[in-house]
C-alpha cells in the first residue's frame, strides 16, 4: 500500500484489496472445478519439469546476487589478500538469504575440493563426491559454457540447484536445494489445496462463475497489453476505458502512472548516455563495467574560433551551442551513428555501434559530417539574412552588433579515422561512462585540427577512404598530404571527400593538376610543384606555395611534412 501512496501520492487506504483478492481466489478455483480444468492445474503443477523451471528462476536469481557478492569480496580480497575473511563473508552473507533447511550454497573448485558451504542445516563442510557431476562441469567448461542447471548427491542427499563458473576466483558457485524436501513442500500444499477447493467448489460453484464474470472482466484486457509490451520491450499505457469503478480498474490506474513515471525516467536516461547503452541496460536490466574491441570510425567535429565566441557572447554561447548541436546530433543519430562525448565546442561520434552489421561505418560517418558542416552553413546564411534585414532598416550595425554578428557565424571542421578502438563502459560501480578509446581517436581530431591548416572543411584518413570506396563510388577522395601531425611518429596521407554529383568540368580539371603537383611535391621537385600550385585556383594550394616558393626541400626530405601544432 505505501508503494501505491508513493507512485500515485494520494491515500489508498479505503481499497479493499484483502476481500477482492479471496473472491478473485475463490472465484477462480470455483471455474476451474465446474470446467474440470482443475485437475489438469493440478497434474501440470506437479509436473516435475514444471518445477524445475520454476525452482530454476528462483535459484538463478540467488546464485546471480551470490556472484556479484563474490566479485565485490575478490576486489577486496586483492587489496587486502585476506582469502579466510572472503570466505567467511561469503558465507555469512549467504546465509542470511538462504530460508529453507535444504537450501544450499557452494563454492567448489574445479579439482572437487570445496571453497566454502553455506546451509540452515549448519554442519562442517565435507568433500564433493559427485565425481560424475564435477566432471561434467569441468567438461563444459572446457567448451565455454561456464552455467547450467544440474542434479548431484552432497552429504548423502540429493540436491537439485544451478551453478555459475567465477573466472575471478576460478570456482564454481552452487545454489541448490534438497530435492527430497522441495517435492515434499508440493505435495503437501497441493493436497490442502485440493481439498479446499473441492470444498469451495461444492458451494460456491454457481454463484463464483457469475462473480468471476464481473470481476475479472478487464484482468485479460490488462494481462494481454502488458505481455504485449513485454513483447516489444516498451513501456505504454493500458487501456482500461469502460472498465468499473473496482479493485481491477483501480489496479490498471496504478499501473499506468507506475508505467508513465518508468517511462519519464527512461527517457530522461537516453538523452545522457550512448543509445546502445539504454537498449542494452532496458534488456539487461543493469549496466556493468565491461568494454570491448570494436571496429569503429569515429568522427571528430570542432567549432571554430570559439574562444572569441565565448569572449563575445558570455553565456549565451550556450544557447547558440544548443542550436548547433540539436541539429547535428539528430544527423548523427540519422546516420546510425551515436554521439560518445560533447565538450564545449568539440563533438565526438561513433559510427559501427548501432545497426546492420553489414553497413559502411565510414559512408555513414562522412555523411554525417558533411550534413553538420551544412547546419553552420545554414545558420550563417540565417545570420546574413537577418544582419541584411538590420542594414535595410538602420543603415548599420554599432561596433558591438558587428562584434556579435562575427561570433555567431558558426563554422566547423570535421576530422575521421577509424579502426580498433576499445568501446565499453569505464569508472567505478558508482559512477561510470561510456568511452571509446584508441589511436585512432586522438587522430580524428588531429585531423579535425588539419582542416585550419589546408582550408577544407572535412579530412579523413586513408582507412576511411579504403573502406568508402569498397562499397560506393559517390565520393572522390582528394589527396591532400603526407604529414606527421603533433604526438605522432609516423606519417599518414590525409584526404578530402567531395561528393562526385558536385564536382563540374572546371573543378576536375584542377583536381588533376593538384594531384600532380602533389606528386612532384613527394618526389622533391618543388620547382615544377611550385609552379603548378600557382595556376590553380584551390583552398589548400596556398599553403604549398607558400612552402615549396624556394624550389628547394628540406634536408632529409621524405615527403611526408611534420606538424609543429595541432
Amino acid at each position: 500500500m505505501k508503494l501505491l501512496d508513493t507512485v500515485l501520492g494520494k491515500k489508498v487506504s479505503g481499497v479493499r484489496v484483502v476481500p477482492l483478492m479471496v473472491k478473485i481466489v475463490t472465484v477462480f478455483t470455483v471455474f476451474l472445478l465446474v470446467s474440470n480444468v482443475s485437475t489438469n492445474y493440478l497434474n501440470l503443477t506437479l509436473n516435475q519439469g514444471e518445477q524445475i523451471r520454476l525452482l530454476n528462476k528462483l535459484l538463478i536469481a540467488d546464485l546471480k546476487d551470490l556472484h556479484v557478492f563474490a566479485s565485490n569480496q575478490y576486489e577486496i580480497f586483492q587489496f587486502n589478500q585476506d582469502v579466510d575473511a572472503a570466505r567467511e563473508n561469503i558465507t555469512q552473507s549467504t546465509l542470511q538469504q538462504l530460508e529453507q533447511d535444504g537450501s544450499l550454497a557452494m563454492g567448489l573448485y574445479p579439482d572437487g575440493s570445496i571453497f566454502m558451504v553455506a546451509t540452515p542445516r549448519g554442519g562442517q563442510a565435507i568433500d564433493f563426491s559427485d565425481q560424475q557431476q564435477l566432471q561434467s562441469m569441468n567438461a563444459a567448461l572446457e567448451e565455454g559454457v561456464t552455467d547450467g542447471l544440474f542434479r548431484f548427491v552432497y552429504d548423502d542427499r540429493p540436491y537439485i540447484g544451478v551453478y555459475k563458473y567465477h573466472p575471478q576466483w576460478e570456482l564454481f558457485f552452487i545454489r541448490a536445494e534438497d530435492q527430497n524436501e522441495f517435492y515434499a513442500d508440493s505435495v503437501r500444499i497441493f493436497q490442502t489445496v485440493l481439498w479446499l477447493i473441492l470444498l469451495i467448489t461444492l458451494v460456491c460453484a454457481v454463484v463464483g462463475v457469475l462473480i468471476l464474470r464481473r470481476i475479472l472482466k478487464f484482468v485479460g484486457v490488462i494481462t494481454s497489453q502488458i505481455m504485449a509490451m513485454q513483447e516489444r520491450q516498451a513501456m505504454e499505457l493500458v487501456d482500461i476505458r469502460g472498465a468499473p469503478n473496482d479493485d481491477i480498474s483501480y489496479l490498471g490506474v496504478a499501473f499506468n502512472s507506475l508505467a508513465s513515471t518508468i517511462e519519464n525516467l527512461l527517457n530522461i536516461f537516453k538523452k545522457f548516455v550512448a543509445r546502445d547503452v539504454a537498449q542494452k541496460a532496458y534488456r539487461e536490466r543493469e549496466i556493468r563495467l565491461e568494454g570491448s574491441k570494436r571496429d569503429l570510425a569515429i568522427l571528430f567535429s570542432d567549432i571554430k574560433g570559439f574562444t572569441f565566441m565565448t569572449e563575445t557572447l558570455g553565456t549565451d554561447i550556450i544557447k547558440l551551442l544548443n542550436l548547433h548541436y540539436d541539429q547535428a546530433i539528430r544527423h548523427i543519430h540519422e546516420n546510425n551513428g551515436d554521439v560518445g562525448s560533447i565538450i564545449g565546442d568539440a563533438l565526438l561520434a561513433v559510427f559501427g555501434v548501432i545497426g546492420r552489421p553489414n553497413e559502411n561505418k565510414s559512408y555513414q560517418a562522412i555523411r554525417a559530417g558533411y550534413q553538420i558542416i551544412r547546419v553552420a552553413a545554414t545558420l550563417r546564411e540565417q545570420m546574413f539574412k537577418r544582419r541584411e534585414q538590420i542594414l535595410a532598416n538602420r543603415g548599420a550595425l554599432t561596433d558591438a552588433e558587428e562584434r556579435v554578428f562575427k561570433a555567431v557565424l558558426i563554422d566547423v571542421g570535421v576530422g575521421i579515422d577509424g579502426g580498433e578502438v576499445f568501446y565499453g563502459n569505464i569508472g567505478s560501480n558508482e559512477r561510470m561512462v561510456n568511452t571509446v578509446i584508441g589511436d585512432n581517436v586522438n587522430s580524428s581530431s588531429r585531423l579535425e585540427g588539419l582542416t585550419r591548416f589546408y582550408r577544407v572543411p572535412m579530412i579523413v584518413s586513408e582507412y576511411i577512404k579504403d573502406h568508402v570506396e569498397s562499397d560506393f563510388d559517390h565520393y572522390y577522395f582528394m589527396e591532400l598530404d603526407q604529414v606527421q601531425v603533433k604526438g605522432k611518429t609516423i606519417g599518414k596521407k590525409i584526404f578530402w571527400p567531395l561528393d562526385t554529383r558536385r564536382m563540374d568540368a572546371d573543378f576536375r580539371a584542377r583536381a588533376d593538376i593538384f594531384r600532380q603537383a602533389l606528386y612532384e611535391y613527394y618526389d622533391g621537385d618543388w620547382t615544377a610543384a611550385h609552379e603548378k600550385f600557382s595556376k590553380i585556383e584551390l583552398p589548400m594550394a596556398e599553403i604549398f606555395r607558400q612552402r615549396t616558393k624556394d624550389g628547394k626541400p628540406p634536408r632529409g626530405w621524405s615527403g611526408i611534412w611534420t606538424m609543429t601544432e595541432k
